[in-house]
Formats: C-alpha cells, sequence, structure tokens
C-alpha cells in the first residue's frame, strides 16, 4: 500500500465531501499515521471508509467521523481533553496532536496497553492513559474544556456535560443502532447547555452504557 496516496486519497474523497473544511483538521489527517494504530490483520483497510475491527468487539470510527469530531470540537493548543474510549489509541493521538492534555480512559487493558505502545511509538508524551470505566466520566480531574466519547450512548445523562468547564465543548453519539446521532454540547453557564446535531452514524455503545428499559407485552 502506498501510505501517502492513501492518505491523500482519504482526506479528498472521504474528509472533504463530508464537509470538513477546517486546514488545521485536514492537515492533521493527511498526515497521521493511522495505519500504525490499526492491529495488523486490518493494515490494509487503514485508510478506508469503514469502522475497523478491535478487540472486544469495540472499532475504531471511520476516518470521516474522526475528521467530523475534531471540526466540531474546535480543540486549541490550550485545551484539557478528557477521552473516553482509548480504544486503538488512534482519537487520542489526533486529539493530543491538536491539544495541551489529553486523558483517555479505557475499560479493557489490554487495549490500552497496546495504545500506550502506539503512542509512545509517535512521540506523543502529552497523554495520560487512566484504566477504569468511563461511563460516568472522570470526575477527577474535572472541569475539562473538551470531552470526547469514542462509544456511543444509547441514553445521555448529565454527568459528561457537568464535567466540563463553561465554555467546555463535549461530542457523544447518542441513541440505539439504527437511529444514532452524533451531537456537539457546549457548556455555556452553570445550569445551561447548548446541543446541536451533527450527523447520524452508527458505533457500538460504551461498555455498561445505560439503556432504555424493554417493555414486555
Amino acid at each position: 500500500m502506498d501510505i501517502q496516496q492513501a492518505r491523500f486519497n482519504m482526506v479528498e474523497q472521504q474528509v472533504r465531501t463530508w464537509e470538513v473544511l477546517d486546514q488545521n483538521v485536514l492537515q492533521l489527517m493527511e498526515r497521521a499515521p493511522r495505519d500504525e494504530f490499526v492491529p495488523p490483520e486490518y493494515r490494509s483497510l487503514a485508510y478506508a471508509d469503514m469502522c475497523v475491527p478491535l478487540a472486544h468487539g469495540e472499532v475504531m470510527m471511520p476516518p470521516r467521523v474522526e475528521a467530523r469530531m475534531l471540526q466540531a470540537l474546535r480543540v486549541d493548543a490550550a485545551d484539557r481533553v478528557l477521552e473516553v474510549g482509548t480504544g486503538s489509541g488512534f482519537v487520542t493521538y489526533l486529539l493530543a496532536a491538536l491539544a495541551g492534555h489529553v486523558v483517555s480512559m479505557e475499560i479493557h487493558e489490554d487495549l490500552l496497553e497496546s495504545a500506550r505502545r502506539r503512542l509512545e511509538a509517535q512521540h506523543a508524551f502529552n497523554v495520560t492513559l487512566d484504566l477504569g470505566d468511563g461511563v460516568r466520566g472522570r470526575p477527577v480531574g474535572a472541569p475539562y474544556d473538551i470531552i470526547a466519547v469514542t462509544g456511543s450512548m444509547p441514553v445521555l445523562g448529565e454527568d459528561f456535560q457537568r464535567q466540563l468547564c463553561i465554555g467546555g465543548r463535549l461530542f457523544v453519539v447518542v441513541g440505539e443502532a439504527p437511529a444514532m446521532e452524533a451531537r456537539l454540547i457546549r457548556r455555556s453557564a452553570e445550569d445551561q447547555w447548548i446541543t446541536e446535531s451533527l450527523f447520524e452514524t452508527v458505533i457500538p455503545p460504551l461498555v455498561g452504557a445505560p439503556r432504555r428499559p424493554r417493555f414486555v407485552f
């Protein structure tokens, strides 16, 4: 695989065509070594428009979703970021390239350690990896400028958004398949948030995420 050409094609054919116009995001996606974060057996699919499987039923989101997330969050060099769901470590790498510091939580130890090795190999040292259940966020260290949730939430409570600072942004996918919605939530005041619907997508839920009760007749 011609890596440089694959990255170029990904940006031009997937990312730009999905309304990603932020030059910082486009340049980052074109230089980011996504193939170094994909499991070896899926390396040839590193830049494909698909969810790449990981262990434990987890996935890497498609590149266009990652890019739209970054564009919506408007990550700044001074931002403190919480990522819930480290996975392969690739989104962690992207966030770390733009932010001041990233804390990333992962419930599966093997995924966390694999991500640690990949991030160290790419010299992403402004990252703290935290083994634990992030389904209710990470109150220790809050408030955060940005929270990025890389697994879906069938039901969204207030845990994440209350861990934002005033002006902070939350990216989260809400709902259950086949009807999931990516949202950007901004905290505008102590008890006020503004929610923007971004796009529809489908990704696996966070482990232990609350679900709506099922009705049995």
